[in-house]
């Protein structure tokens, strides 16, 4: 049996899910889970008093994140993502095994919703969610557990409903609207402690010069947004050395949806980034002439 899941288990249980709820979203048979998990946490497990539910014990003032290997998803602009887009984070996930996965946001692209001008051209609102479905449910079997920062295309429901006056009360939640588990949490911005000590302050996009964003805010600091943008840059004061990554992107750069492109002189950068043992790192997704990935 593949034992690949047994890495999200643990994550999805350090959220405090069930571990019913684990076997159905990871489709593993519950016993199996359970055994694996009461190995994992011995006694420090509990049952609900109204049910057969069993959950390990979460203190939310002593929960620890592994940040020794941090996957960033960068701006994936979902259904106009690169078509390489699945094999790359597989492949990703198979080199780094992350021990945690933080999407940067712009995670749909929801083009018709824009404030801007839709092309006629391209799906309604409603076709190009059919299209991001399916993606979405493989970046999900991919890695049930994401911390997803809140963006400036991934917020375009609520911020229409703002704008026509609706109430979030009447908005599903974008774990139901994508399918996805509880494990996918969405956060305006994020500030994570590395192994090292150090802070890290992770947001969509603030401003287009990260070390300005790292400097402003006393830490390291990661963007996405910027899609032509990908690099770390280091600063220095009396307490430490500090950095600031881009990470570029993971769009088609063909679609039509990135037709307003075609006036920049520079182009978007295919990559993304990851921390690994408290060092910022940069994956390239290296294309052919014909833009596909050229597979390492």
């Amino acid at each position: 049996m593949d034992e690949c899941w047994k890495e999200s288990a643990l994550g999805l249980a350090r959220l405090g899910i069930s571990w019913r709820r684990i076997a159905i979203e990871l489709d593993q048979p519950k016993s199996t889970v359970s055994d694996y998990l009461r190995k994992e946490f011995g006694d420090e497990v509990v049952k609900n008093k109204h049910s057969t539910e069993v959950f390990a014990v979460r203190k939310v003032d002593k929960v620890v994140e592994d940040n020794s290997r941090i996957l960033l998803i960068s701006d994936m602009h979902i259904p106009y993502n690169h078509p390489d887009l699945l094999d790359f984070l597989q492949y990703l996930k198979d080199k780094y095994r992350p021990t945690r996965v933080i999407c940067l946001g712009d995670e749909l692209d929801k083009h018709a919703l824009s404030y801007h001008d839709s092309d006629p051209d391209l799906p309604s609102a409603g076709d190009e969610l059919r299209k991001s479905l399916p993606v979405i449910k493989k970046v999900h079997e991919m890695f049930p557990v994401v911390d997803v920062i809140d963006s400036n295309h991934g917020s375009l429901v609520l911020r229409k409903a703002k704008t026509h006056g609706i109430p979030k009360h009447y908005i599903k939640s974008y774990n139901d609207v994508l399918g996805v588990g509880s494990g996918w949490k969405w956060s305006y911005d994020l500030t994570i402690t590395l192994p090292n000590g150090q802070k890290c302050y992770i947001h969509h996009g603030k401003t287009s010069d990260v070390i300005k964003l790292s400097q402003q805010m006393g830490m390291n600091a990661i963007q996405g947004h910027y899609h032509e943008s990908f690099r770390i840059d280091y600063w220095g004061n009396p307490n430490g050395l500090f950095w600031g990554m881009q990470c570029g992107c993971l769009i088609d750069d063909d679609a039509l949806a990135f037709s307003y492109n075609n006036v920049n002189i520079k182009r978007p950068v295919i990559g993304t980034g990851l921390i690994i043992d408290s060092q910022p790192v940069l994956e390239p997704m290296l294309l052919d002439t014909n833009g596909r990935w050229i597979r390492k």
